[in-house]
């Protein structure tokens, strides 16, 4: 399974702006099909855990305080170079930066509303799936 699973969250932004259905009908569109998939609200102390490697960097309160601001969308996506290829699909953290047609070009506000998360490796995708997904393993 290397390689082909990855892991998303649609951010409290993108959510609060309708952008779900859109966000989704272009990661099918390019391929990937949704293997698991939730809409939640994370409480401070999950926020906390999940991006507990920045806990000691400025912006982690922020951090925290945004992703509890409103529901998300977290979902495991398969694809072969899921990873690789959803990092492109979806464009830089700056989304003043992104290429156009990205998810982030489209639908972010600034780098800190960017509207959705795209695991950075094969490693943590599994990690951040099981973080969601108890039943990950299956996939």
């Amino acid at each position: 399974m290397s390689g082909n699973i990855t892991f998303t969250m649609i951010k409290p932004d993108a959510v609060k702006n309708g952008y779900i259905g859109k966000i989704l009908d272009q990661i099918i569109s390019n391929g990937y099909q949704i293997r698991a998939m939730k809409y939640i609200h994370l409480s401070t102390e999950k926020a906390g855990e999940f991006y507990a490697i920045h806990r000691e960097r400025p912006f982690f309160n922020d951090l925290v305080s945004f992703m509890t601001s409103g529901p998300i969308v977290a979902a495991v996506l398969e694809k072969e170079n899921a990873v690789a290829d959803f990092r492109t699909l979806i464009g830089a953290t700056d989304p003043s930066k992104a290429e156009t047609g990205t998810i982030r070009s489209l639908y972010a506000k600034s780098i800190d509303a960017n509207a959705i998360h795209g695991s950075d490796s094969d490693e943590n995708a599994a990690i951040e799936a099981s973080f969601f997904f108890s039943a990950f393993e299956r996939f």
